[in-house]
């Protein structure tokens, strides 16, 4: 029996509803066999007055099947493109078949799902929260190769059809009816099919509802074809943009933008045939190989639990407490209301507190303004949150997060005094970023319930959550602090006990780095330029001054005075530029004045003028490469060593906290996926290279050794 379920009515409408192995319908080899199978059956029809293609599972189609694509390498061409033309030509029959052809779009209809909705000449779908329409390839260093660009392009146009194309863009049923993607929306699933089926019996014998807007005679597209003048000044711009976001290090952009116009400037076949070609080249970049990894695979695996223990039940926090509303308790306060929890956001005064408070109510006022929270939401979730100076208020907590300065003896001091009002084996959390966990549970009674949980700032925007395990930290209150990160809507990666933990420790040596080929005399400028040249989100010095060079000396400050500052004894030349930059002359970094850059009052920043007297020298001139590989190859040597000594628990969680948490360059896929694609051989000559021009600290890792002699990738 096939996976498409086949039922023709009295009416003479045949309804397929999908309905593949697995959990989910997706473009695989049962799919492509089904779906030839039905048109077969399709075109020989007698009596066909109309499909209806639907779903039996909650997502109506969730697209290609990546491990099939990630599969494919080199030399297989062919074979891909064979793939990709299996795929399309089956929708481009199922376009061309004699009658309507409705999408009673159910669920989440994302990449292929969509690309099969395109094909259908009448598209209706249900509007709720769970249907998601659009075509995300690009966030995979993909495109669309199932007809997405060329017939999103013949839809909408080339100017209203690129963000949908170059940015992955999402969209909610009742939007994408506004945007001209579908034709109707029905409020209940109960309308679904019956819509689907009364839309084809008012069209009968119309056959213009059979046949494609870009099929029929005299067919323009919208906004017009490539040499108009509306296009004149559209396609360079976006050739601009796309130059200026992606840094030239993401083809999937400019070879969609290059389908997309080839789509506006060529007939239809034409044009699909141009977008197969696009889809097997960008399939077989290393890239592509690693978002898919990334965001597919890795995240998968992290978001699905892989880092949390077994065989423990799922729990929800119901009442939190957070000391310290400062920068960071403040944003904890804000998510976990937002996520329903009740918050005790305490400080040292209710003012103080209030202050915190305050916070959320400024989240939640933009969020009315921007159409995204109404008053009684807001009132709801403010309601959710007390401001107070008082212990007792935390009284049966399940979970309590300190988020007080980085000092152990604070740190410490809190936990003793506050501990005992958490509720039954409640969980004591603390929101430090380098500190190790083992040594502040120290101050607590229960120190198997002491967990580390690292959050980003800020916390509103930053996806990710660090949590660190320390020696005596039980499963249980992993389990319980995993669930809270999801509570909140975070991805939470798991470590274990480490000075800096992974994202901090690992971050440190782009700082450092940078410090160093500062000191050696390269330009600040050219220095920061090449670190966003590799990828990263800003340069090196640039993110010093954000990060704050005065954390970093009071880092260092801790580390020395629990005798643990030797463990980094690499990065003496960070700890001198620090010495000269803030103890003698006073600049902390941007929130104390300005640090590397001075900051005038527009935003603007240009270089402080003695950092060129004290270091910049005219005569070095570092081979650019060896500059973008240095400041990318500390990180990822870094995050090998955190692999190899059990800091790192998984290759996922490495590949995604670097990407969310650190700013790893998108298209590594991570930094140890990035070894895999730059091949391990490759990657131990690189070392080599380096630590022989610039020092030990790039040697190569011995786990990539380890992986070379068993003929292994990093998985």
């Amino acid at each position: 029996m096939s996976v498409f379920k086949y039922q023709k009515d009295a009416d003479g409408i045949v309804t397929i509803t999908m309905d593949q192995t697995g959990p989910v319908n997706a473009m695989n080899a049962e799919y492509r066999q089904a779906m030839a199978e039905t048109l077969d059956k399709l075109e020989a029809e007698n009596g066909l007055a109309g499909v209806i293609l639907t779903s039996a599972k909650r997502t109506f189609f969730a697209g290609g099947d990546l491990n099939e694509l990630v599969a494919v390498k080199r030399g297989e061409e062919a074979r891909l493109q064979a793939l990709v033309e299996a795929v399309k030509a089956p929708l481009r029959r199922l376009e061309k078949l004699p009658v309507p052809v409705v999408a009673a779009i159910n669920g989440a209809a994302m990449g292929g799902g969509f690309e099969i909705c395109l094909s259908c000449n009448h598209r209706i779908a249900w509007n709720n929260n769970s249907v998601q329409l659009g075509l995300p390839e690009v966030t995979l260093g993909l495109l669309p190769g199932g007809g997405g660009i060329v017939r999103m392009v013949n839809l909408l146009g080339l100017e209203l059809a690129l963000p949908y194309l170059l940015e992955g863009k999402r969209i909610a049923a009742d939007k994408a009816f506004k945007a001209g993607l579908i034709h109707e929306t029905v409020e209940s699933l109960e309308e679904l099919l019956p819509r689907a089926r009364a839309y084809i019996l008012a069209n009968k014998g119309n056959q213009d509802a059979a046949v494609q807007p870009w099929d029929r005679k005299g067919h323009r597209i919208p906004g017009g074809v490539v040499n108009s003048p509306g296009m004149a000044q559209l396609i360079p711009g976006a050739a601009a943009m796309l130059a200026k976001t992606t840094r030239g290090l993401l083809p999937a952009p400019a070879k969609i933008l290059d389908c997309a116009v080839e789509a506006a400037n060529v007939d239809f076949e034409t044009a699909l045939k141009i977008e197969t070609r696009g889809m097997v080249y960008l399939t077989l970049t290393p890239q592509a190989k690693n978002m898919i990894t990334a965001f597919f695979f890795n995240m998968n695996k992290v978001n699905g639990g892989a880092s949390r223990p077994k065989g423990i039940e799922l729990q929800k926090v119901s009442k939190l407490g957070v000391l310290g509303a400062g920068m960071m308790g403040q944003g904890i306060a804000y998510v976990s209301a937002m996520a329903g929890i009740e918050v005790i956001l305490k400080d040292i005064s209710v003012e103080a507190a209030e202050q915190g408070k305050a916070y959320t109510e400024k989240l939640l006022a933009k969020g009315i303004s921007n159409g995204r929270m109404d008053e009684a939401r807001k009132a709801a979730v403010l309601g959710l949150i007390k401001a107070t100076a008082s212990d007792e208020d935390l009284q049966g907590c399940d979970l309590i997060i300190e988020a007080v300065f980085e000092s152990i003896e604070l740190k410490n001091r809190i936990t003793a005094a506050t501990e005992q009002y958490l509720a039954a084996n409640g969980v004591w959390g603390s929101n430090t970023s380098s500190l190790p966990i083992t040594r502040l549970a120290e101050a607590s009674s229960r120190p198997e319930n002491f967990i580390g949980i690292h959050f980003f700032s800020p916390v509103e925007k930053m996806p990710l959550v660090e949590i660190i395990c320390g020696e005596k930290t039980s499963d249980e209150t992993l389990a319980r602090a995993f669930d809270y990160a999801k509570q909140i809507k975070k991805t939470p990666i798991v470590v274990n006990d480490s000075l800096g933990f992974y994202t901090s420790r690992t971050f440190g040596t782009y700082l450092d780095e940078g410090c160093r080929l500062l000191t050696e005399g390269l330009h600040p400028v050219k220095i920061d330029n090449l670190g966003k040249a590799v990828g990263m989100p800003v340069g090196p010095l640039q993110v010093h001054d954000e990060t704050s060079l005065e954390l970093s000396r009071k880092l260092h400050e801790t580390w020395s005075n629990i005798g643990q500052a030797d463990k980094w004894g690499e990065r003496d030349a960070m700890h001198g530029v620090i010495d000269t930059l803030l103890t003698k002359h006073g600049r902390g970094g941007r929130h104390w004045g300005g640090g590397f850059y001075d900051y005038a009052e527009d935003g603007t920043r240009n270089i402080w003028p003695k950092l060129l007297d004290f270091y910049y020298r005219a005569d070095v001139d570092l081979d650019e490469q060896d500059v973008k590989d240095r400041l990318l190859f500390r990180q990822v040597i870094e995050t090998l060593k955190c692999l190899e000594t059990n800091v790192l628990r998984s290759v996922a969680d490495a590949n995604i906290g670097s990407i969310m948490g650190i700013g790893a360059p998108v298209w590594t896929g991570g930094f140890i996926q990035f070894v895999n694609t730059y091949g391990l051989e490759n990657f131990r000559a690189r070392c080599a290279e380096l630590a022989a021009s610039y020092g030990d600290r790039f040697n190569c890792p011995a786990v990539v050794v380890e992986k070379i002699a068993r003929c292994e990738l990093f998985t």
